[in-house]
């Protein structure tokens, strides 16, 4: 059974991953990785607007010792490819996860045939803290910081430097988190007060926090008849796949060659059935 939580998570991570209409060559996919970067400490102070930290606080019911936290973002991999590769050369990412404390990822590579995979080295920290607020409700704050060395001034390059799409996960073992959108009057002016820099607390539930550089609702869900991420949740997945089904073979097999995960999706778009293509208009169709 998929975790609810893990589900909408990944949806955060991968947001805007490769977008529609899924090739290398769309100017769309030119620039990526544009939610939720953490970037270098240098690079951000020539780019103030590019985070060298982000830093979400939000209000817990409890104990913050019964409270596991999470941190994941997407580390950008270099793909070189030799002749004989079914994919072209281009960028794809490694999944991260860390708990509280130090980030110390060193820069490796890997062999896949005539495929080549390199990263870069990453350093940075995960730092909580909590303070208590009034009896039995404390503020629970992360942190996460950059501090990976990088002096050249190349976006492009220090992308390959850069936490993207950093979120944290906040779950409480007992006890239960305040929304901050719509906290009860007795905490309002403590909710108010927590401060948030590039991540968003929302509730999953009562026991669970999704801080995430996309702002959501509270109690988010994944649509029950959608068939699996397309990377735009602004998007109706019954468009997409209709337009994915549509594609010339050309633009087909350069999607296909563009990344493994977009590759899935076109296999898995060409092979809906029409039923499940009809569950997509959200409602029942009578004749």
């Amino acid at each position: 059974m998929t975790d609810p939580v893990r589900a909408i998570a990944d949806a955060v991570l991968y947001e805007g991953y490769v977008l529609w209409p899924y090739r290398r060559s769309a100017l769309k996919n030119q620039r990526r990785w544009t939610f939720g970067g953490v970037f270098p400490e240098a690079h951000s102070a020539r780019h103030p607007d590019d985070r060298c930290l982000v830093r979400a606080e939000c209000l817990l019911e409890g104990d913050p010792r019964d409270v596991e936290i999470t941190v994941r973002f997407l580390h950008v991999v270099r793909r070189d490819v030799e002749e004989g590769a079914d994919l072209v050369a281009w960028d794809e990412a490694a999944e991260r996860e860390l708990g509280p404390g130090r980030i110390d990822i060193p820069a490796g590579s890997e062999r896949d045939g005539p495929i080549v995979r390199s990263w870069e080295a990453l350093t940075g920290a995960i730092t909580v803290r909590s303070a208590h607020v009034e009896p039995g409700v404390v503020s629970m704050t992360v942190e996460i910081a950059n501090s990976t060395p990088w002096e050249a001034d190349d976006r492009e390059e220090s992308l390959r430097r850069t936490f993207c799409s950093t979120h944290a996960v906040l779950r409480a073992a007992r006890g239960r988190f305040v929304s901050q959108a719509d906290p009860p009057e007795r905490l309002r002016t403590s909710a108010e007060a927590c401060r948030n820099e590039g991540l968003w607390p929302v509730l999953v539930d009562d026991e669970v926090v999704l801080a995430s550089p996309i702002i959501l609702e509270d109690r988010p869900r994944i649509a029950p008849a959608s068939p699996g991420d397309l990377f735009d949740g602004g998007e109706i997945d019954q468009l997409l796949a209709l337009n994915i089904l549509a594609l010339t073979d050309d633009e087909k097999a350069e999607m296909r060659a563009a990344d493994p995960r977009t590759r899935a999706i076109l296999e898995r778009t060409e092979a809906l059935t029409p039923e499940q293509l009809m569950r997509l208009h959200g409602r029942t169709v009578r004749t």
